[in-house]
Protein backbone atom coordinates (compact mmCIF):
# COMPACT_ATOMS: atom_id res chain seq x y z
CA UNK A 1 0.00 0.00 0.00
CA UNK A 2 2.88 2.10 0.67
CA UNK A 3 4.67 1.35 -2.34
CA UNK A 4 1.69 2.32 -4.38
CA UNK A 5 1.28 5.70 -2.85
CA UNK A 6 4.51 6.50 -3.17
CA UNK A 7 4.32 5.59 -6.51
CA UNK A 8 1.49 7.71 -7.08
CA UNK A 9 3.27 10.57 -5.50
CA UNK A 10 5.77 10.49 -7.65
CA UNK A 11 3.92 10.24 -10.71
CA UNK A 12 1.92 13.07 -9.92
CA UNK A 13 4.75 15.58 -8.65
CA UNK A 14 6.51 14.50 -12.47
CA UNK A 15 3.35 15.67 -14.14
CA UNK A 16 3.39 18.79 -12.33
CA UNK A 17 7.39 19.19 -13.29
CA UNK A 18 6.36 18.70 -17.09
CA UNK A 19 3.08 20.68 -16.85
CA UNK A 20 5.65 23.65 -15.37
CA UNK A 21 8.18 23.16 -17.90
CA UNK A 22 5.13 23.43 -21.18
CA UNK A 23 4.29 26.46 -19.25
CA UNK A 24 7.36 28.31 -18.96
CA UNK A 25 8.12 26.99 -22.69
CA UNK A 26 4.39 28.31 -23.63
CA UNK A 27 5.04 31.79 -25.44
CA UNK A 28 6.44 32.99 -29.17
CA UNK A 29 9.60 34.15 -29.64
CA UNK A 30 10.28 34.37 -33.57
CA UNK A 31 11.38 30.63 -33.33
CA UNK A 32 14.78 31.21 -31.19
CA UNK A 33 15.41 29.39 -27.66
CA UNK A 34 11.88 27.67 -26.22
CA UNK A 35 8.97 27.72 -27.63
CA UNK A 36 5.81 26.35 -28.77
CA UNK A 37 6.14 22.62 -30.30
CA UNK A 38 6.25 22.73 -34.47
CA UNK A 39 2.99 21.76 -34.63
CA UNK A 40 1.31 24.30 -31.86
CA UNK A 41 3.41 27.56 -33.69
CA UNK A 42 1.92 25.82 -37.37
CA UNK A 43 -1.37 26.39 -35.81
CA UNK A 44 -1.08 29.81 -34.83
CA UNK A 45 0.75 30.55 -37.98
CA UNK A 46 -2.72 29.46 -40.27
CA UNK A 47 -4.77 32.34 -42.01
CA UNK A 48 -8.15 30.70 -41.23
CA UNK A 49 -9.87 33.74 -42.86
CA UNK A 50 -8.29 37.04 -45.24
CA UNK A 51 -11.13 40.12 -45.69
CA UNK A 52 -11.88 40.47 -48.89
CA UNK A 53 -11.88 36.71 -49.98
CA UNK A 54 -15.02 35.74 -51.47
CA UNK A 55 -13.62 32.17 -53.13
CA UNK A 56 -12.15 29.55 -51.85
CA UNK A 57 -8.00 29.22 -52.18
CA UNK A 58 -8.41 25.38 -51.67
CA UNK A 59 -4.90 25.31 -49.97
CA UNK A 60 -3.66 25.90 -46.49
CA UNK A 61 -1.45 28.79 -45.95
CA UNK A 62 0.03 30.54 -42.84
CA UNK A 63 2.08 33.78 -42.21
CA UNK A 64 3.86 34.94 -39.50
CA UNK A 65 7.38 36.36 -38.04
CA UNK A 66 10.37 34.70 -37.28
CA UNK A 67 12.89 36.63 -34.61
CA UNK A 68 16.53 36.96 -36.91
CA UNK A 69 18.57 38.37 -34.12
CA UNK A 70 16.99 38.05 -30.65
CA UNK A 71 19.27 41.02 -29.24
CA UNK A 72 17.33 43.98 -31.06
CA UNK A 73 14.37 41.98 -31.56
CA UNK A 74 14.76 42.20 -35.64
CA UNK A 75 11.85 39.41 -37.33
CA UNK A 76 11.51 38.68 -40.44
CA UNK A 77 7.55 38.50 -42.09
CA UNK A 78 7.02 35.48 -43.72
CA UNK A 79 3.30 34.22 -45.76
CA UNK A 80 3.59 30.50 -46.92
CA UNK A 81 1.11 28.62 -49.16
CA UNK A 82 1.20 25.12 -49.99
CA UNK A 83 0.96 23.67 -53.32
CA UNK A 84 -2.75 23.35 -54.85
CA UNK A 85 -2.63 19.46 -55.21
CA UNK A 86 -0.12 17.66 -53.37
CA UNK A 87 1.63 19.43 -51.48
CA UNK A 88 3.69 16.53 -49.77
CA UNK A 89 5.10 15.51 -53.57
CA UNK A 90 6.22 19.53 -54.38
CA UNK A 91 8.88 21.23 -53.96
CA UNK A 92 9.76 24.52 -52.18
CA UNK A 93 10.21 27.30 -53.80
CA UNK A 94 11.40 31.01 -52.08
CA UNK A 95 10.12 34.13 -53.74
CA UNK A 96 12.30 37.53 -52.93
CA UNK A 97 11.79 40.41 -54.34
CA UNK A 98 14.30 43.33 -54.65
CA UNK A 99 14.64 47.01 -54.28
CA UNK A 100 16.27 46.74 -51.71
CA UNK A 101 13.65 47.40 -49.55
CA UNK A 102 10.48 45.56 -51.45
CA UNK A 103 8.01 43.88 -49.89
CA UNK A 104 7.70 40.20 -51.07
CA UNK A 105 4.01 40.27 -49.88
CA UNK A 106 3.27 43.61 -51.81
CA UNK A 107 4.75 42.02 -55.09
CA UNK A 108 5.33 38.78 -55.20
CA UNK A 109 1.75 37.63 -53.64
CA UNK A 110 -0.39 40.21 -54.54
CA UNK A 111 0.92 41.45 -58.01
CA UNK A 112 2.72 38.36 -59.68
CA UNK A 113 2.56 34.96 -58.69
CA UNK A 114 0.32 34.79 -55.58
CA UNK A 115 -2.84 32.42 -55.85
CA UNK A 116 -4.77 35.88 -55.88
CA UNK A 117 -4.79 39.98 -56.61
CA UNK A 118 -6.35 42.64 -55.70
CA UNK A 119 -9.31 44.50 -57.19
CA UNK A 120 -8.79 48.61 -57.46
CA UNK A 121 -11.18 49.05 -54.40
CA UNK A 122 -8.31 48.14 -52.51
CA UNK A 123 -10.25 45.82 -50.42
CA UNK A 124 -11.06 42.42 -52.33
CA UNK A 125 -9.51 39.87 -54.14
CA UNK A 126 -9.88 37.67 -57.21
CA UNK A 127 -8.18 34.40 -58.14
CA UNK A 128 -5.01 34.62 -60.36
CA UNK A 129 -5.19 31.34 -62.49
CA UNK A 130 -1.48 31.50 -63.29
CA UNK A 131 -0.31 31.32 -59.78
CA UNK A 132 2.70 29.69 -59.15
CA UNK A 133 1.59 27.14 -56.15
CA UNK A 134 0.24 25.25 -59.01
CA UNK A 135 3.62 24.07 -60.00
CA UNK A 136 5.76 23.96 -55.90
CA UNK A 137 4.51 25.35 -52.38
CA UNK A 138 5.55 28.89 -52.19
CA UNK A 139 7.00 30.94 -49.42
CA UNK A 140 7.35 34.60 -49.50
CA UNK A 141 9.84 36.77 -47.61
CA UNK A 142 9.86 40.28 -46.74
CA UNK A 143 13.68 41.07 -46.30
CA UNK A 144 15.23 42.62 -44.72
CA UNK A 145 14.30 43.91 -42.01
CA UNK A 146 12.28 47.30 -42.64
CA UNK A 147 10.65 46.03 -45.44
CA UNK A 148 6.80 45.44 -45.66
CA UNK A 149 5.73 44.06 -42.09
CA UNK A 150 8.92 42.77 -41.02
CA UNK A 151 10.19 44.62 -38.18
CA UNK A 152 12.97 45.65 -35.18
CA UNK A 153 12.58 46.94 -31.81
CA UNK A 154 15.11 49.41 -32.59
CA UNK A 155 13.89 51.70 -35.22
CA UNK A 156 17.17 52.53 -36.32
CA UNK A 157 17.76 49.08 -37.53
CA UNK A 158 16.81 50.18 -40.98
CA UNK A 159 19.34 52.63 -41.98
CA UNK A 160 22.26 49.53 -41.27
CA UNK A 161 21.05 47.45 -43.89
CA UNK A 162 22.91 45.71 -46.30
CA UNK A 163 23.83 42.44 -48.79
CA UNK A 164 25.73 41.07 -45.98
CA UNK A 165 23.24 41.39 -43.34
CA UNK A 166 20.47 40.69 -45.46
CA UNK A 167 22.28 37.01 -46.61
CA UNK A 168 22.97 36.24 -43.32
CA UNK A 169 19.56 36.94 -41.74
CA UNK A 170 17.66 35.20 -44.16
CA UNK A 171 19.58 32.01 -44.03
CA UNK A 172 19.04 32.16 -39.93
CA UNK A 173 15.21 32.55 -41.08
CA UNK A 174 14.92 29.59 -43.24
CA UNK A 175 17.01 27.74 -40.35
CA UNK A 176 14.29 28.75 -38.22
CA UNK A 177 11.33 28.11 -40.46
CA UNK A 178 12.47 24.63 -41.41
CA UNK A 179 12.38 24.50 -37.59
CA UNK A 180 8.21 25.03 -37.62
CA UNK A 181 7.56 23.23 -40.58
CA UNK A 182 9.62 19.75 -40.24
CA UNK A 183 7.89 17.87 -42.69
CA UNK A 184 9.36 20.47 -45.21
CA UNK A 185 13.10 19.13 -43.91
CA UNK A 186 14.68 17.75 -46.99
CA UNK A 187 12.60 18.73 -49.47
CA UNK A 188 13.64 19.80 -53.06
CA UNK A 189 14.18 23.69 -52.46
CA UNK A 190 14.88 26.46 -54.63
CA UNK A 191 15.18 30.33 -54.71
CA UNK A 192 13.41 32.38 -56.89
CA UNK A 193 13.58 36.55 -57.21
CA UNK A 194 14.03 39.47 -59.47
CA UNK A 195 15.55 42.85 -59.68
CA UNK A 196 17.89 43.57 -56.76
CA UNK A 197 17.45 40.00 -55.30
CA UNK A 198 19.54 39.30 -58.21
CA UNK A 199 22.12 40.19 -55.35
CA UNK A 200 19.77 38.27 -52.59
CA UNK A 201 19.17 35.44 -54.22
CA UNK A 202 22.66 34.44 -55.39
CA UNK A 203 24.04 35.37 -52.07
CA UNK A 204 21.47 33.32 -49.80
CA UNK A 205 22.34 30.14 -52.18
CA UNK A 206 26.19 30.67 -51.44
CA UNK A 207 25.31 31.04 -47.21
CA UNK A 208 23.42 27.92 -47.52
CA UNK A 209 26.41 25.99 -49.38
CA UNK A 210 29.17 27.20 -47.38
CA UNK A 211 27.13 26.54 -44.09
CA UNK A 212 26.04 23.23 -45.18
CA UNK A 213 29.88 22.17 -46.14
CA UNK A 214 30.91 23.39 -42.96
CA UNK A 215 28.33 21.99 -40.92
CA UNK A 216 27.44 19.25 -42.76
CA UNK A 217 23.70 19.73 -42.52
CA UNK A 218 21.23 19.02 -44.78
CA UNK A 219 17.63 20.05 -44.00
CA UNK A 220 17.81 22.82 -46.48
CA UNK A 221 18.05 20.81 -49.58
CA UNK A 222 18.89 23.00 -52.61
CA UNK A 223 18.84 22.48 -55.92
CA UNK A 224 19.22 25.28 -57.77
CA UNK A 225 17.50 29.50 -58.07
CA UNK A 226 16.61 31.79 -60.43
CA UNK A 227 16.75 35.38 -61.20
CA UNK A 228 14.42 37.75 -63.50
CA UNK A 229 15.78 40.90 -64.96
CA UNK A 230 18.66 40.89 -62.23
CA UNK A 231 20.79 43.25 -60.75
CA UNK A 232 24.09 40.78 -61.19
CA UNK A 233 26.83 43.58 -61.96
CA UNK A 234 27.46 46.76 -62.08
CA UNK A 235 29.50 47.64 -65.05
CA UNK A 236 27.36 45.34 -67.29
CA UNK A 237 24.06 46.75 -65.80
CA UNK A 238 24.67 50.28 -66.88
CA UNK A 239 25.84 49.09 -69.55
CA UNK A 240 23.14 47.30 -71.48
CA UNK A 241 20.87 49.70 -69.52
CA UNK A 242 22.28 52.84 -71.84
CA UNK A 243 22.41 51.05 -74.89
CA UNK A 244 18.87 50.06 -74.30
CA UNK A 245 17.56 53.31 -74.02
CA UNK A 246 19.35 54.20 -76.82
CA UNK A 247 18.74 51.80 -79.32
CA UNK A 248 14.75 52.50 -78.32
CA UNK A 249 15.35 56.18 -79.11
CA UNK A 250 14.45 57.29 -75.59
CA UNK A 251 17.56 59.78 -74.98
CA UNK A 252 19.29 61.28 -77.35
CA UNK A 253 23.10 60.52 -78.93
CA UNK A 254 24.51 63.14 -76.71
CA UNK A 255 23.32 61.87 -73.28
CA UNK A 256 24.09 58.10 -74.25
CA UNK A 257 27.72 59.15 -74.49
CA UNK A 258 28.04 61.08 -71.35
CA UNK A 259 26.30 58.36 -69.59
CA UNK A 260 28.83 55.35 -70.22
CA UNK A 261 31.19 58.20 -69.60
CA UNK A 262 30.55 59.01 -66.32
CA UNK A 263 28.34 56.51 -65.15
CA UNK A 264 29.06 52.94 -66.62
CA UNK A 265 31.52 52.16 -64.04
CA UNK A 266 29.27 53.79 -61.08
CA UNK A 267 27.34 51.84 -58.48
CA UNK A 268 23.74 51.07 -58.42
CA UNK A 269 23.21 51.83 -55.39
CA UNK A 270 25.42 54.75 -54.88
CA UNK A 271 25.58 56.86 -57.73
CA UNK A 272 27.95 59.76 -57.32
CA UNK A 273 26.64 63.09 -58.21
CA UNK A 274 28.03 64.04 -61.82
CA UNK A 275 26.85 60.86 -62.75
CA UNK A 276 23.44 62.08 -61.18
CA UNK A 277 23.05 64.54 -63.31
CA UNK A 278 23.80 63.08 -66.55
CA UNK A 279 20.80 60.47 -65.24
CA UNK A 280 18.31 63.07 -64.56
CA UNK A 281 18.76 64.54 -68.09
CA UNK A 282 17.95 61.00 -69.26
CA UNK A 283 15.16 60.81 -67.39
CA UNK A 284 14.26 64.04 -68.72
CA UNK A 285 14.73 62.94 -72.21
CA UNK A 286 12.58 59.80 -72.35
CA UNK A 287 9.68 61.21 -70.45
CA UNK A 288 6.72 60.38 -68.51
CA UNK A 289 7.25 56.54 -69.03
CA UNK A 290 7.31 53.51 -67.11
CA UNK A 291 11.32 52.45 -67.09
CA UNK A 292 9.57 48.48 -65.67
CA UNK A 293 7.37 48.15 -68.68
CA UNK A 294 8.89 50.79 -71.64
CA UNK A 295 5.77 50.13 -73.52
CA UNK A 296 2.21 50.06 -71.28
CA UNK A 297 0.24 52.89 -69.62
CA UNK A 298 1.31 54.66 -66.62
CA UNK A 299 -0.86 55.30 -63.85
CA UNK A 300 -1.85 59.07 -64.64
CA UNK A 301 -6.03 57.99 -63.57
CA UNK A 302 -6.38 55.16 -60.81
CA UNK A 303 -10.39 56.17 -60.32
CA UNK A 304 -11.15 56.21 -63.93
CA UNK A 305 -9.19 52.99 -64.43
CA UNK A 306 -10.81 51.37 -61.26
CA UNK A 307 -14.08 52.14 -62.26
CA UNK A 308 -13.54 50.97 -65.88
CA UNK A 309 -11.82 47.90 -65.01
CA UNK A 310 -14.40 46.62 -62.19
CA UNK A 311 -17.24 46.38 -65.01
CA UNK A 312 -14.21 44.03 -66.85
CA UNK A 313 -15.65 40.68 -65.11
CA UNK A 314 -16.48 37.73 -67.17
CA UNK A 315 -19.39 34.85 -65.90
CA UNK A 316 -16.93 33.54 -63.62
CA UNK A 317 -16.46 36.82 -61.88
CA UNK A 318 -13.10 37.07 -62.58
CA UNK A 319 -11.59 40.28 -63.46
CA UNK A 320 -10.37 40.04 -66.88
CA UNK A 321 -6.32 39.81 -67.39
CA UNK A 322 -5.35 42.98 -68.77
CA UNK A 323 -2.21 45.31 -67.55
CA UNK A 324 -3.31 47.38 -64.77
CA UNK A 325 -0.44 50.53 -64.36
CA UNK A 326 -2.01 51.32 -60.84
CA UNK A 327 -1.75 47.84 -58.60
CA UNK A 328 0.72 49.40 -56.45
CA UNK A 329 -2.23 52.02 -54.94
CA UNK A 330 -4.27 48.98 -54.32
CA UNK A 331 -2.10 46.36 -52.95
CA UNK A 332 -1.19 49.70 -50.54
CA UNK A 333 -4.34 50.22 -49.43
CA UNK A 334 -5.17 46.35 -48.67
CA UNK A 335 -2.19 46.01 -46.44
CA UNK A 336 -2.85 48.78 -44.57
CA UNK A 337 -6.44 47.55 -43.56
CA UNK A 338 -6.10 46.76 -39.64
CA UNK A 339 -8.23 43.50 -40.64
CA UNK A 340 -5.80 42.73 -43.15
CA UNK A 341 -2.75 42.89 -40.73
CA UNK A 342 -5.14 41.23 -37.84
CA UNK A 343 -5.66 37.75 -40.20
CA UNK A 344 -1.89 37.70 -40.70
CA UNK A 345 -0.72 37.60 -36.78
CA UNK A 346 0.30 41.15 -37.50
CA UNK A 347 0.48 42.51 -33.93
CA UNK A 348 -0.51 46.05 -34.01
CA UNK A 349 2.34 47.14 -31.29
CA UNK A 350 5.14 46.16 -34.29
CA UNK A 351 2.39 46.95 -37.71
CA UNK A 352 4.19 49.25 -39.70
CA UNK A 353 2.37 53.46 -39.66
CA UNK A 354 1.76 52.86 -42.73
CA UNK A 355 2.79 49.80 -44.89
CA UNK A 356 4.44 50.67 -47.79
CA UNK A 357 5.10 48.26 -50.99
CA UNK A 358 8.81 49.83 -51.11
CA UNK A 359 11.17 50.87 -48.51
CA UNK A 360 12.59 54.45 -49.44
CA UNK A 361 14.65 54.66 -46.19
CA UNK A 362 16.22 51.27 -46.86
CA UNK A 363 17.25 52.12 -50.15
CA UNK A 364 18.13 55.68 -49.27
CA UNK A 365 20.37 54.17 -46.87
CA UNK A 366 21.65 50.84 -47.89
CA UNK A 367 25.25 50.39 -46.76
CA UNK A 368 27.30 47.14 -48.74
CA UNK A 369 26.43 46.68 -51.99
CA UNK A 370 28.38 44.09 -54.22
CA UNK A 371 30.07 45.58 -57.24
CA UNK A 372 29.56 42.21 -58.60
CA UNK A 373 28.02 38.14 -58.07
CA UNK A 374 29.89 36.87 -61.06
CA UNK A 375 31.90 35.72 -58.65
CA UNK A 376 29.17 33.85 -56.74
CA UNK A 377 28.20 31.98 -59.94
CA UNK A 378 31.34 30.66 -61.16
CA UNK A 379 31.48 29.01 -57.13
CA UNK A 380 27.84 27.97 -57.53
CA UNK A 381 27.93 26.58 -60.81
CA UNK A 382 30.83 24.32 -59.94
CA UNK A 383 29.12 23.22 -57.06
CA UNK A 384 26.37 21.51 -59.49
CA UNK A 385 23.18 23.59 -58.77
CA UNK A 386 20.99 24.60 -61.11
CA UNK A 387 20.64 28.11 -61.98
CA UNK A 388 18.19 30.16 -64.79
CA UNK A 389 18.01 33.59 -65.46
CA UNK A 390 14.94 35.09 -67.31
CA UNK A 391 14.07 38.80 -68.18
CA UNK A 392 11.33 40.62 -69.90
CA UNK A 393 12.19 42.36 -73.01
CA UNK A 394 10.14 45.68 -72.12
CA UNK A 395 12.46 46.21 -69.07
CA UNK A 396 14.41 49.33 -69.37
CA UNK A 397 15.62 48.75 -65.40
CA UNK A 398 17.88 45.87 -65.97
CA UNK A 399 17.23 45.34 -69.71
CA UNK A 400 18.13 42.16 -71.90
CA UNK A 401 21.67 43.52 -73.32
CA UNK A 402 22.11 43.62 -69.81
CA UNK A 403 21.87 39.92 -68.79
CA UNK A 404 22.94 39.46 -72.10
CA UNK A 405 26.71 40.86 -71.33
CA UNK A 406 26.67 39.57 -67.63
CA UNK A 407 26.24 35.98 -69.04
CA UNK A 408 28.91 37.22 -71.91
CA UNK A 409 31.10 37.69 -68.64
CA UNK A 410 30.74 34.22 -67.09
CA UNK A 411 32.80 32.74 -70.25
CA UNK A 412 30.57 29.55 -70.54
CA UNK A 413 30.37 27.32 -72.65
CA UNK A 414 27.25 27.16 -75.23
CA UNK A 415 25.31 24.08 -75.29
CA UNK A 416 22.43 25.10 -77.68
CA UNK A 417 21.99 27.50 -79.76
CA UNK A 418 19.92 30.89 -79.97
CA UNK A 419 16.28 29.86 -80.62
CA UNK A 420 13.06 30.95 -80.20
CA UNK A 421 10.57 29.03 -77.82
CA UNK A 422 6.76 29.07 -77.78
CA UNK A 423 3.77 29.57 -76.52
CA UNK A 424 0.40 29.11 -77.71
CA UNK A 425 1.91 28.81 -81.20
CA UNK A 426 3.30 31.95 -80.45
CA UNK A 427 7.06 33.14 -80.20
CA UNK A 428 7.14 33.65 -76.37
CA UNK A 429 10.68 34.49 -76.18
CA UNK A 430 14.31 33.32 -77.03
CA UNK A 431 16.24 30.96 -74.86
CA UNK A 432 19.69 29.51 -74.63
CA UNK A 433 21.50 26.65 -72.81
CA UNK A 434 25.19 27.26 -71.54
CA UNK A 435 27.55 24.78 -69.44
CA UNK A 436 25.78 25.42 -65.99
CA UNK A 437 22.97 28.07 -66.98
CA UNK A 438 19.97 28.53 -68.86
CA UNK A 439 18.86 32.09 -70.12
CA UNK A 440 15.38 32.89 -71.17
CA UNK A 441 13.78 35.66 -72.65
CA UNK A 442 9.94 36.91 -72.42
CA UNK A 443 8.48 38.81 -75.32
CA UNK A 444 6.53 41.55 -74.41
CA UNK A 445 6.98 41.44 -70.62
CA UNK A 446 8.93 44.29 -68.31
CA UNK A 447 10.75 44.02 -65.68
CA UNK A 448 8.13 42.03 -63.49
CA UNK A 449 7.73 39.16 -65.59
CA UNK A 450 4.82 37.45 -63.51
CA UNK A 451 2.67 40.88 -63.81
CA UNK A 452 3.25 41.37 -67.18
CA UNK A 453 3.10 37.71 -68.89
CA UNK A 454 1.69 35.36 -66.24
CA UNK A 455 1.04 32.43 -68.38
CA UNK A 456 4.52 32.52 -69.67
CA UNK A 457 5.77 32.98 -66.24
CA UNK A 458 4.03 29.81 -65.12
CA UNK A 459 5.47 27.90 -68.26
CA UNK A 460 9.07 29.27 -67.19
CA UNK A 461 8.92 27.70 -63.23
CA UNK A 462 7.45 24.69 -64.36
CA UNK A 463 10.52 24.15 -67.09
CA UNK A 464 12.98 25.13 -64.39
CA UNK A 465 11.57 23.28 -61.65
CA UNK A 466 11.62 19.98 -63.79
CA UNK A 467 14.79 20.32 -65.51
CA UNK A 468 13.01 20.98 -68.90
CA UNK A 469 13.54 23.10 -72.16
CA UNK A 470 11.36 25.58 -72.58
CA UNK A 471 8.82 24.44 -75.29
CA UNK A 472 9.55 24.46 -79.22
CA UNK A 473 7.08 25.07 -81.83
CA UNK A 474 7.09 21.13 -82.93
CA UNK A 475 6.32 19.85 -79.10
CA UNK A 476 3.37 22.69 -79.49
CA UNK A 477 2.10 21.01 -82.32
CA UNK A 478 2.72 17.80 -81.04
CA UNK A 479 0.49 18.44 -77.79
Amino acid sequence: MKMETCTVAILCLALIVLNLQRASCNFSNGGLGPGPSPSVQQEKDEVVELPGLSFNLNVAHYAGFVTVDHGPGRALFYWFFEAVEDPSSKPLVLWLNGGPGCSSIGFGVAEEIGPFHIKPDGKTLYPNPYSWNQAANMLFLDSPVGSGYSYSNNSKDGLDNGDERTAKEALVFLEKWFERFPQYKGREFYIVGESYAGHFVPQLAQAIVRSHTSAGEDSINLKGYMVGNALTDDFHGHLGVFQYMWTAGMISDETYKLLNIFCVFQSFEHIAPECQKIIDIATEEHGDIDEFSVFAPTCTGAGHLSSRLLKRQHSAGRITEEYDPCVEKYTTVYFNLPEVQKALHVDPAVAPSKWEVCSDIIEDHWKDSATSVLDIYRELIHSGLRIWMFSGDADAVMPVPSTRYTIEALNLTALSPWHAWYHKGQVGGWTQDYDGLTYVTVRGAGHQVPRDKPEMALIIIKAFLSGSPMPTLSKFADS
